[in-house]
């Protein structure tokens, strides 16, 4: 551990009293709702919420996009997500010239990559989904990004994601340590996901964690890792390009916590150099004569740009400025440990009919 590492943490330490009143701000709100002093509102379609009790990246987009493959050919989906970093405000709804800076990254990276879904994005949820069902006629289901704490809405649903490197069970209440929420809200979720797991989870470290995290009877836990496809041009994602160990990468990225993709490609290039920037950043014109004068300085036949579907969005408009240099997203997707794939897509896929079925009166 680095020196910069451990000031860190102890200047967390040291901020424990202001953890625990905000500790206790979370519980008293929890109990508000639990009483139904506060009320929660439920709409009259399968809801089904995404969200996690930390602060980071836990990997909740590429599970929105995992719920939208399986659910959108059967039924009229939309998303609906907070739409952090975006430069406008309120409910709004994607079109076919929406930008990533009026919605956000991760609602655009959804608006691109699945064009017959609906992408809407709105601080209030309680009042961005009236007016989603009003926009979309026969709306069928509902996937709220981010919304775990948001209990205006009753969601039916919920899915938690947590980190293997960072359990929430082994957590505390920020700034001390990195949640949001109290540890016992898991018990209000269907489903409990830990991610970002080694390929090579043994199924006796699988127990031991689901024992650390001790489950209701109603909830089903799952282990994924991340899966990398193969990347593709920003301008044509038919033309792929396979890496391989002859490759040299410039990796661009403004993520959360880039360390599983570094750990990716040092184990599948030959090195890999990486211009860092903040999590949602805008690039300006000057990032992007940085990062064509770090490309340049590679001497190497076979290389390339490398960055991410977040990032991808934010960069796309820079077509002039990029059309001459190999540009490659890195696209992912959660990977199921254990064969559990087709079990959590019976689920969600079981919720959303009977839940029809149930209103239909069939």
């Amino acid at each position: 551990m680095n020196f910069n590492n451990v000031f860190l943490k102890s200047f967390r330490v040291l901020l424990l009293p202001f953890s625990v009143i905000y500790g206790w701000v979370v519980t008293c709100r929890n109990w508000m709702y639990n009483k139904q002093y506060f009320k929660s509102v439920q709409f009259n379609l399968p809801i089904i919420s995404i969200g996690n009790l930390s602060l980071g990246g836990t990997g909740k987009s590429p599970m929105v996009e995992h719920l939208l493959s399986i659910l959108s050919n059967e039924y009229k989906v939309a998303t609906l997500s907070r739409g952090y970093k975006r430069k406008t405000q309120g409910y709004a709804l994607a079109t076919h010239n929406t930008t990533a800076l009026e919605i956000g990254d991760e609602p655009m990276q959804f608006h691109i990559k699945y064009p017959h879904v609906s992408v809407a994005v709105g601080e209030r949820r309680i009042e961005a989904i009236p007016q989603l069902i009003q926009d979309v006629p026969d709306l069928q289901a509902v996937i709220l990004d981010d919304a775990f704490q948001h209990r205006e809405i009753k969601a039916e649903f919920n899915i938690l994601l947590t980190d293997y490197n960072n359990l929430y069970c082994d957590d505390f209440f920020i700034p001390t340590g990195d949640l949001r929420d109290e540890r016992k809200s898991a018990k209000r979720a269907e489903i409990i996901i830990i991610t970002k797991c080694p390929n090579g989870l043994s199924i006796e470290e699988r127990d031991e964690i689901i024992e650390k995290l001790y489950p209701e009877q109603h909830q089903s836990v799952f282990f994924t890792s991340i899966g990398y496809e193969t990347p593709y041009h920003i301008y044509n994602p038919s033309e792929q390009w396979v890496l391989t160990m002859r490759d040299e990468v410039l990796l661009v990225c403004g993520i959360a916590n880039p360390l599983p993709l570094k750990h990716y490609l040092h184990e599948n290039t030959h090195t890999y150099y990486q211009l860092s920037y903040n999590d949602h950043h805008i690039f300006s014109i000057e990032d992007l004569q940085e990062i064509k004068e770090k490309f340049n300085q590679i001497n190497s036949k076979s290389k390339l740009i490398l960055t991410t579907e977040k990032d991808a969005v934010r960069l796309v408009k820079y077509t002039e400025e990029l059309h001459d240099i190999p540009l490659y997203v890195l696209p992912i997707k959660p990977q199921f440990l254990f064969d559990a794939e087709l079990v959590f897509n019976k689920l969600v896929i079981d919720y959303v009919a009977e839940f029809h079925k149930k209103n239909n009166g069939n």
